[in-house]
């Protein structure tokens, strides 16, 4: 039930066409295929990302803490055109260090004092491989020489026209090699799976946010595992509907370096009539096993945590069920509002009652 968002420490696009060109800054970054200008094969456009090594330690030695976790590439997307029916990314592991720059797609003259599709560093420096690649390493080579180099293995998305063309890509094989040292954190590789065919009308843009946007879309490195705990002591788990949810231990502001605990009371809103000694609104009850929550942005209605049924579960303790929820990956000065989702006697039911807070610059 935890889930933890890094965001990158460098991203940049690559164009075989403008083989020299830097665009570190760039607010887009590009995933697509180009038509030709006058014959040939199409133009791909690859974007590389990378992320702490330091961060995803830190993630996985002080917070799993020896739990089972997983870990998602995301990017978010910004437009995209000129789509088939079906289309494919593929993510790879980079070899190769690599220097972001500070060029944009647009300056002219064109930067080139980082990453471009002929070299790693800057222009004349560091020269992706195209020949005599290392077993298990491979890059662009040919008419396409560079391109990046990266390691085999590849991790997949596919998305027919009318799907959610977000990125969501398990990579937890490649980040489990980077936090073991088995091989170099130097980011990951996003690329059309077809790319340079001999077909003018094939023009695939695929353009999603970058770390430099001006949104609140960056792309995130998501880490995620189980810490779900059900130890109910003495309470009561509540069984009948309607029922009555408020969220407690919430001071309204966090910092984005912070965590919380809420606390989720819930009681039957129309209890049974018998004699008591105490107030019957001071009972406690825990939310059955099949409950979870959800963080939206209050602007947008958008989901920024997701209920799912591994990674947000609620917990319970002898006070009542909780979660605990990490805020760096919330974007500050921006409100969000907790959704709790709960199944009691058979019905499901979502309760969003402005349950909300706001994460602040520090």
């Amino acid at each position: 039930m935890a889930i933890y968002k890094l965001f990158p420490s460098q991203d940049a696009t690559i164009y075989s066409r403008y083989p020299d060109k830097n665009t570190g800054l760039n607010e887009i970054l590009s995933v697509s295929i180009e038509d030709a200008q006058s014959s040939g094969n199409t133009q791909a456009t690859r974007t590389l990302i990378q992320f702490s090594s330091t961060e995803i330690a830190d993630v996985i030695n002080n917070k799993v803490s020896g739990s089972n976790w997983s870990a998602s590439l995301r990017g978010f997307l910004a437009e995209a055109n000129g789509l088939n029916s079906d289309t494919t990314l593929e993510v790879y592991a980079v070899t190769g260090s690599w220097n972001m720059g500070t060029g944009k797609y647009s300056y002219s003259p064109e930067y080139t004092n980082g990453v471009s599709w002929f070299n790693r560093l800057s222009s004349g420096s560091g020269a992706w491989k195209i020949a005599g690649f290392p077993s298990g390493v491979t890059g662009s080579y040919g008419s396409v020489s560079g391109g990046c180099n990266w390691y085999t293995s590849s991790y997949t998305q596919s998305f027919s026209y009318y799907d959610n063309k977000d990125i969501n890509i398990n990579v937890t094989p490649i980040v489990n090699r980077w936090y073991s040292g088995s091989i170099a954190n130097n980011g990951f590789i996003i690329k059309q799976a077809v790319e340079f065919i001999n077909n003018l009308q094939y023009n695939i843009n695929l353009d999603y946010f970058s770390r430099d946007t001006h949104t609140i879309y960056p792309p995130q490195l998501e880490i995620k595992w189980r810490d779900y705990s059900f130890s109910t002591g003495s309470l009561t788990e509540i069984n009948v509907s309607p029922a009555t949810i408020a969220i407690d231990n919430n001071i309204g502001t966090f910092y984005p370096d912070s965590d919380n605990i809420f606390r989720v009371n819930s009681r039957p809103e129309y209890p049974n009539r018998v004699f008591a000694t105490a107030s019957y609104f001071t009972q406690n009850y825990y939310l059955p096993t099949a409950s979870y929550y959800a963080i939206k942005d209050t602007y947008t209605n958008e989901y920024v945590i997701d209920f799912d049924n591994q990674f947000t579960q609620l917990s319970v303790d002898s006070s009542g069920s909780y979660f605990k929820l990490y805020m760096n990956g919330l974007e500050p000065e921006r409100y969000y509002n907790i959704l709790i989702k709960t199944t009691i006697n058979g019905s499901t039911m979502v309760f969003d009652d402005n349950y909300t807070f706001k994460i602040i610059n520090g």
